[in-house]
């Protein structure tokens, strides 16, 4: 009897799971506290293995509805969201968002400089760094609710700074603000509840401390190389 009631749960919850799961959770870059005392090691470890795990586990469960999106990398899924439903749009949007947020942080020091080349283009589009910065905050302190403020390379292959809500990105094809994103920073409350509470500009003032520069270098560099 106990032989098969373990068997039924065996069989029971193996067709509960997605039949391929396409998208993983990446292990963090850095150890969960290497970014303290910006972010406290217990945000890092809740958002990344609790709220970013929770987005890779509903993503996998809709590949039963869209079979393709076992074949689609993440960037090509945000841009031809417009075919998918909310469930992929939130947790696809997620997974894509934190995974690149992630990368662009690194442990205080350790991130480097803009380079020569990103340090031009923000003179040029916002007058000085530190004019960009203050425009990137703003984005980030006025975004109602939940979401994410950006620093991207339009379409024009000039930089752009917006928002969006929820976890949606300007990737997505059917976001108003389209470009590709190079900078990120998540205003979830769960991104900085436990340590600033309700002072989200504390938290995004801080956040400039651990940026991880060689980074967004990079992608700041692949953008301006891609046909727009």
């Amino acid at each position: 009897m106990i032989k098969t009631l373990c068997l039924s749960s065996l069989l029971w919850l193996a067709s509960s799971l997605p039949a391929f799961a396409a998208f993983t959770l990446a292990p963090l870059p850095y150890a969960y506290d290497a970014l303290e005392p910006v972010i406290d090691k217990a945000t890092m470890q809740i958002h990344h293995g609790r709220h970013h795990q929770a987005y890779v586990t509903n993503l996998n469960a809709q590949i039963s509805e869209y079979p393709e999106l076992a074949k689609l990398d993440l960037v090509s899924m945000m841009q031809r969201m417009s075919e998918f439903n909310d469930a992929v749009r939130n947790n696809g949007g997620g997974h894509y968002n934190h995974q690149l947020f992630w990368q662009v942080m690194a442990a205080p020091g350790s991130g480097g400089e803009p380079s020569k080349a990103l340090l031009e283009a923000i003179d040029r589009q916002f007058g000085s760094f530190d004019n960009m910065k203050t425009q990137f905050n703003q984005a980030a302190a006025t975004r109602f609710g939940s979401g994410w403020a950006w620093l991207i390379v339009n379409d024009k292959q000039q930089l752009q700074i917006t928002s969006t809500a929820n976890q949606d990105n300007p990737l997505m094809d059917i976001n108003p603000v389209r470009g590709t994103p190079i900078l990120a920073l998540d205003v979830w409350e769960h991104a900085y509840y436990l340590q600033y509470q309700n002072r989200r500009g504390s938290y995004a003032d801080a956040w400039w401390t651990v940026v991880n520069w060689h980074k967004v270098n990079r992608l700041f560099a692949e953008a301006m190389t891609t046909t727009h």
